[in-house]
């Protein structure tokens, strides 16, 4: 329905609006898009790959707290990141107030670095926050090839990185391209770090050609030519991954880790370390630093800051349920239907496409056929103004479209492990669907429910472009409380809320280490895996 009423919005607009979008806003805009995905991909490729072939096949001091601390990432919004690191690499900021220190300098006049505020900060930003993706995919993929196959490349004459490059990369393929596709569409969605590092994408020219200019026909125009690169990321991930039965088939013995001292060892802890330390620690350390800082000075919260927590919390529980509900009720329709594909299958997989319809696409097209629906529920209830609108109920749809392949995977991935015999002696036993769903299943789906509902829960919380553009008036969260205050230049209580946000973050990643890393496993729960 959104897709279809997005078409519907970009048609009714006249010719003058694609002549003047032609012209003046889509050659720039997709232009920098483009350049920012290409530069992202390439960078989260290099790092998360990287990073997951070094703490798979070696071992190096620190490396059984990195494999899981390279995670860290995942917990930090693009936004956030974008927000600390412009105050650290200010050119009178602590980073570069030190090199000057060291060199001799006393003024940025004689020496500063190159402008975070440009393509080149948006791709550095990006890439080191959205790596975890592809390293995630790809170390779940790495820590499951037989060691045989190396080894046999290795006994045709094969150095270390040769057996890497042309056995072991090309079986992670598959993987590499759903990680990959992950991250673009993620930086995709970004509009927080694009805007505040001054990089005008296709999500940018849409918030503003529809808040500052109230041109919704022309947002939905430049929103449809964003679905272009939506469809093209689709494709780039299902054509990456035609082989997926590439490979040994057979689970056999693990890669050996290759013990690295000296010299080389700790080189193999600061490669694996800097990723960490660029993506989440010098920006979390700046959060929780500016926060002690101002509360020793006697500054407290506003009641703004509180009130937009409380909103955050009940937005995000809400969607949680909501999501995590439909989640099983799709799933457990699919584990009824069987294994062949049917129409449930197909819906179960289209039910899933909302992850790949970035925020601001999405909330364009909820807009009209919530307005309509909002219309004749205010008709028929009496009742003034937009009632769906108002109480955050289109704003909550467009969280759970867009999460909803969170729990749907997860909880696909843990039916499809429930051997069939459990369902079936509790049927020969009298049980009913349901009581069977209620006493053998869900007990057994604890976990990945667990898992899907507090990535559901945290994405809710991080989600920026549908809560810009969705919100009820005077309602805050705290999101868009930290993208106003950074908008405004003011960072008090702009760090507050940004702490906030990445403390929440912290506990869904710590348990996806430990389900997701914890076991040699490829299952990797991930969206775009429902689209095959």
């Amino acid at each position: 329905m959104p897709v279809l009423s997005l078409a519907w919005m970009a048609l009714g607009g006249d010719f003058a609006h694609w002549a003047h979008l032609a012209q003046h806003v889509l050659p720039q805009a997709a232009l920098n898009t483009a350049l920012l995905l290409a530069g992202v991909g390439v960078l989260v490729l290099l790092v998360g790959t990287g990073c997951a072939w070094l703490v798979t096949a070696y071992s190096f001091p620190g490396r059984s707290v990195l494999h899981w601390a390279l995670l860290l990432p995942l917990a930090m919004p693009t936004y956030i990141v974008a927000f600390a690191y412009l105050d650290l690499l200010h050119p009178i900021g602590p980073v570069q107030g030190a090199i000057r220190w060291l060199l001799g300098f006393d003024s940025p006049r004689q020496f500063r670095l190159p402008d975070l505020r440009s393509m080149g900060g948006a791709i550095f930003v990006l890439g080191f926050v959205l790596y975890p993706y592809v390293y995630l995919a790809a170390r779940a993929m790495f820590i499951t090839q037989p060691a045989h196959l190396l080894e046999a490349a290795r006994t045709l004459g094969e150095g270390r990185w040769g057996a890497f490059r042309r056995v072991a990369l090309p079986m992670a393929r598959p993987a590499l391209a759903v990680g990959l596709s992950l991250a673009l569409l993620e930086t995709l969605n970004d509009i927080g770090a694009s805007e505040f590092l001054g990089v005008n994408t296709l999500t940018v020219a849409i918030y503003t050609t529809w808040i500052t200019r109230s041109d919704l026909a022309g947002a939905a125009q430049i929103a449809c030519t964003m679905m272009l690169f939506v469809v093209a990321l689709v494709a780039l991930e299902r054509h990456g991954r035609r082989h997926r039965q590439f490979g040994s088939v057979q689970r056999m013995r693990a890669i050996i880790p290759q013990r690295l001292s000296g010299a080389k060892g700790w080189a193999a802890t600061a490669a694996a370390t800097a990723p960490v330390v660029i993506g989440f620690g010098a920006p979390a350390a700046y959060l929780v630093s500016e926060t002690v800082k101002r509360l020793l000075q006697g500054y407290r919260p506003s009641a703004g800051l509180g009130s937009s927590l409380g909103n955050t919390l009940g937005l995000a529980l809400g969607v949680t349920c909501i999501a995590v509900l439909s989640g099983l009720v799709v799933a457990w329709a699919c584990r009824r239907i069987g294994s062949r594909p049917s129409a449930s299958h197909w819906q179960a997989r289209a039910a899933s496409l909302g992850y790949a319809i970035p925020g601001t696409v999405l909330a364009i097209g909820l807009l009209t056929p919530a307005l309509f629906v909002d219309a004749q529920l205010a008709d028929l209830l009496r009742l003034p103004g937009l009632p769906l609108m108002g109480l955050g109920a289109v704003l909550a749809a467009a969280c759970v479209i867009r999460f909803l392949a969170m729990p749907i995977g997860g909880i696909e991935a843990g039916l499809a492990r429930i051997p069939a015999t459990l369902e079936q002696a509790a049927r020969l036993l009298g049980e009913t669907a349901t009581g069977t769903l209620r006493r053998v299943h869900l007990p057994l789906l604890r976990p990945a429910i667990t898992v899907g509902a507090l990535l559901v829960f945290v994405d809710t919380m991080k989600e920026l472009p549908a809560t810009l553009l969705l919100r009820p008036a005077n309602f805050d969260t705290l999101a868009t409380w930290l993208y106003a205050e950074a908008a405004r230049g003011t960072y008090e209580e702009g760090a507050i809320a940004a702490l906030l946000i990445v403390l929440a973050g912290l506990l869904p990643v710590v348990v996806l280490a430990r389900t997701q890393l914890g076991s040699a496993t490829a299952e990797a729960a991930n969206p775009l895996e429902n689209l095959s």
